[in-house]
């Protein structure tokens, strides 16, 4: 089993140091053929990355916070992370395999 902490984030890595977890390996971009089942992926990924690692048999956990309208756009430290309530969020994610948007 690999935990994989996904970000281009240096306040990220800090954050994550800051909460003792062990990561085997910090990637800033993800190749979901590598990723096993039993995994463990952390951090932020696209939607249709998180199926992929899903489908693979693998967990995946997103870095949420609580981002002000005024902090966006910018390089947070993991200081700035920690007030924004930085936490990780447990997805399963599947993909709905439909052409068609359903309109009301």
């Amino acid at each position: 089993m690999t935990t994989w902490f996904m970000t281009r984030h240096p306040g990220a890595m800090e954050w994550a140091r800051r909460q003792g977890l062990a990561i085997d390996r910090h990637c800033t971009h993800l190749d979901a053929g590598a990723v096993q089942p039993g995994d463990i992926v952390l951090g932020t990924l696209p939607v249709h990355l998180v199926a992929q690692v899903c489908a693979r048999g693998a967990s995946f956990y997103n870095l949420s916070l609580d981002l002000p309208a005024a902090a966006r756009g910018r390089e947070l430290s993991a200081t700035d992370l920690e007030a924004f309530g930085a936490r990780l969020e447990g997805y399963l994610v599947q993909p709905v395999h439909s052409t068609q948007i359903d309109r009301p």
